[in-house]
This record gives C-alpha cells, sequence and structure tokens, in this order.
C-alpha cells in the first residue's frame, strides 16, 4: 500500500504517532477525481475512510497541498498520506528493550510476536512504529530483519548520512549472528557440523523450500546442552536466507518448537501468544565501519524449556 518515506527526500508530512507517511507515484491520468481513484486503487480501504482523510487535510501533493475528492489525477503526481487501519489492533504484550544507542545506532532486543515494520494487520504494534513513538528519531530504519515470530538483537540506523555504511557490512557478510534455538536432536550426526542446501520462496509466499541445486545457504549448527528429548542449539548463519535456520533445523529432522510454518503450515493463530517460536538471535558483532571498535550486542531474553 505505497512506500515509506525516505529519509534524505522532502517529505510534506510529519511522522505522527512514530507512523512515517507513506506515498505513491500515480502512472497514468484518470478521470472521476482523487476520492474515486484512492477508492478502486486501495480496495480495503473503505469510500467513507479515503472520503474522512481527504477533507480532514491528510492526502497531500509532493508541495504539502491537500488534495480534495474531486482533484485531478495525472500522471507523474505523488501524493503523500496515512497508512490506517480499519480495525483496531490487538496490542502485542511484550516490551522491546534497548540496549545501546548513540547518534548512529539503535539496538534493540525485540520480544516475540512483534513484527519488525508495518505490515497487514499491524502498523502502531510493531517495533519501528513503537521506537518512532518513544524516541522520536522520525529517520530510524532497521537494516536487518527478524522474523515477526523471532526474538532477539535487531539493528536500526537513525543517522541517514551514515547509514550506508552500516548498510554495507551485511551486503560483505562481515556480520557475525549468533541464534538459539530450542527443538528435537538431530539424529546421525557429529556436533558441530555444517548444513548447506539451496533455498527458494515456496508456492506459499509466505515460506521458503529446499530444491536440488547449487548450495546458496549455510549454517554452523551446535548442541549447547540436552534435556530429555529437547536440544538447545547455536546457530551460526553463513547466509540470510529467509526463514533459513527454521528451514534448515526442519529439514534435519528436528523443527524449532513451536514453528507454525516448518515442516507444515499450520492455520494461523491470529492473537494467540500462548506459544512462542523457541528461536532467539541471541548476538550480533561487528567491527565499527566508523570507529574500527569491536562491537558485541546480546539479548537479555532466555528459551522456554518445556515442561
Amino acid at each position: 500500500m505505497g512506500r515509506q518515506a525516505e529519509a534524505n527526500s522532502y517529505v510534506p508530512l510529519p511522522v505522527r504517532n512514530g507512523v512515517a507517511p507513506s506515498y505513491l507515484w500515480l502512472t497514468e491520468t484518470l478521470a472521476g477525481g482523487m476520492l474515486r481513484f484512492l477508492t478502486e486503487r486501495f480496495p480495503d480501504v473503505t469510500r467513507e475512510s479515503w472520503a474522512a482523510r481527504l477533507q480532514r487535510g491528510e492526502v497531500v501533493d509532493a508541495t504539502g497541498k491537500p488534495l480534495q475528492a474531486d482533484s485531478h489525477v495525472r500522471q507523474g503526481m505523488r501524493i503523500w498520506y496515512y497508512r490506517e487501519l480499519d480495525e483496531p489492533e490487538t496490542p502485542i504484550p511484550f516490551k522491546e528493550r534497548i540496549l545501546f544507542q548513540d547518534q548512529h545506532l539503535l539496538i534493540v532486543d525485540k520480544p516475540h510476536f512483534l513484527p519488525m515494520i508495518p505490515t497487514g494487520r499491524f502498523l502502531h504494534e510493531t517495533l519501528l512504529v513503537r521506537l518512532k513513538a518513544q524516541l522520536e528519531l522520525p529517520h530510524l530504519v532497521p537494516i536487518h530483519r527478524l522474523d515477526r515470530e523471532t526474538a532477539g538483537v535487531v539493528i536500526f540506523s537513525h543517522n541517514p548520512d551514515t547509514r550506508g555504511k552500516y548498510q554495507s557490512m551485511f551486503q560483505k557478510r562481515v556480520v557475525k549472528k549468533v541464534y538459539e534455538a530450542l527443538a528435537g536432536p538431530i539424529e546421525g550426526r557429529e556436533f558441530p557440523f555444517t548444513y548447506r542446501s539451496r533455498m527458494q520462496d515456496a508456492a506459499q509466499f509466505f515460506v521458503s523450500e529446499e530444491v536440488p541445486g547449487e548450495p546458496n545457504s549455510e549454517t554452523l549448527i551446535e548442541v549447547m546442552e540436552r534435556r530429555g528429548d529437547v536440544v538447545r542449539y547455536r546457530l551460526h548463519p553463513h547466509t540470510g536466507r529467509k526463514h533459513q535456520l527454521r528451514l534448515h533445523l526442519s529439514s534435519l529432522g528436528a523443527p524449532i518448537l513451536n514453528d507454525a510454518f516448518y515442516p507444515v503450515a499450520l492455520p494461523c493463530k491470529g492473537d494467540d501468544f500462548s506459544a512462542p517460536l523457541q528461536l532467539l538471535a541471541r548476538s550480533i558483532s561487528f567491527e565499527d565501519p566508523l570507529s574500527g571498535e569491536m562491537r558485541t550486542f546480546h539479548s537479555e531474553r532466555t528459551l522456554d524449556w518445556p515442561e
């Protein structure tokens, strides 16, 4: 539903309650006015909702001029608006923890169930929007991602001038990430060992699958401790494919406890918070590209062993 504002460009609407405005480039000239266009372009939003936003002056052009219901829809225009949800959000009853902040970075310990960024039915109940509202950092963006179901350490940049330096660390794969997971035992292997496979998006867009071919994913797997039929693993992903750790352990016959996607995608549990995925981004380490200092940040969270 449009794109969020770039930090280095002029933005005619301010951040509101932690929510940055979104924008949309118009690719053709259409008759019927702005209200008709918005209603047809975003069928999940009611006509009444768009009419109210236009009346409040919350849909503007690139200069900040409020658009009206009968404003012309012209090719090449860029319109700005706030993303809203028609249904109230369910509060996510888990809080993030700030581990570190300087003039460039914000390091956060994310809880389970909290999405990183606005998507789908989540807007205010996302880590990015919570942090923007709490800390008043309008240029805050994550420079890597964790799944909604995964907890642990994540890095944000809030300085557009130095953001590229930190983003390049991930592009160059010089960031060391360590995860922990609770899962069943992996049989027939000597630890530690490295697991490699070729991954791609599955027919169900929200999951990944393994296919024959040259490996494009790699994980080093260690055993930390075992209690009965449950093992705590230390995982070192050398690549960053979507759901890599979840798929790798599942493929080895040891899906992570409470994983609703692997080995089989289960029906959505909605707002059931009773069984968090037992996967934790335990630590992240890197050489700071500005100072040359080695930095390591650790999650303060723990995984929940089954009784």
